[in-house]
């Protein structure tokens, strides 16, 4: 038997990839305690908790604004599945959460989408979770956006703006691609 054959066999791990953004992160340096570098594992039974105080957060964010124990994110199992997913929970009192448009009171929690946005105050993360296999533990990967997420991914893209002839009928829809209409006077015809 060679050691390939004799090596345990590889997992996947589940990963959260979390993308932060404020719009005062530059001058103010909220996200100064979090590790953009690299990902990080979390025990499966832990807590993953967000917030201002590091002796009870993970993962700490330097603004007064931000309360002691924002929210938390759980690691779980589903009921008669194989298939893991995160529990999001406002452990705020002042300040409400809301994932995807979602509201969250105080201690108010739903389960995470896989892809989804999670705002407090003037705080946007993008959340997005990469399936795995391992029960025993998951992996955080934090990143930093230069732009809003909310402009950047969800506002839907406004159609431009053309003029729409008096029957209805835009002529847009008949010419070739990159040919405009050209207007013609009614004497002309």
């Amino acid at each position: 038997m060679t050691s390939l054959e004799e090596a345990e066999t590889e997992e996947t791990v589940t990963c959260l990839h979390l993308t932060f953004y404020h719009p005062g992160q530059e001058e103010k340096m909220m996200f100064r305690c979090l590790n953009f570098c690299k990902r990080e594992q979390v025990r499966a039974d832990d807590t993953a908790k967000f917030g201002r105080d590091s002796s009870v957060c993970r993962y700490s964010l330097v603004d007064t604004r931000v309360s002691r124990a924002q929210f938390s994110l759980h690691f779980y199992r589903k009921l008669h599945s194989s298939e893991c997913g995160f529990e999001i929970k406002n452990l705020s009192k002042k300040t409400k959460l809301t994932v995807n448009q979602t509201e969250l009171g105080h201690l108010n929690k739903i389960d995470l989408p896989w892809k989804c946005i999670i705002c407090f105050g003037d705080y946007q993360i993008l959340a997005e979770i990469q399936e795995g296999e391992s029960v025993d533990y998951f992996e955080t990967h934090l990143h930093l956006a230069e732009a809003p997420i909310l402009q950047e991914r969800c506002l839907p893209r406004l159609p431009s703006l053309q003029p729409i002839p008096e029957n209805g009928i835009s002529p847009s829809l008949f010419l070739p691609q990159g040919k405009s209409p050209t207007e013609i006077d009614e004497n002309e015809l």
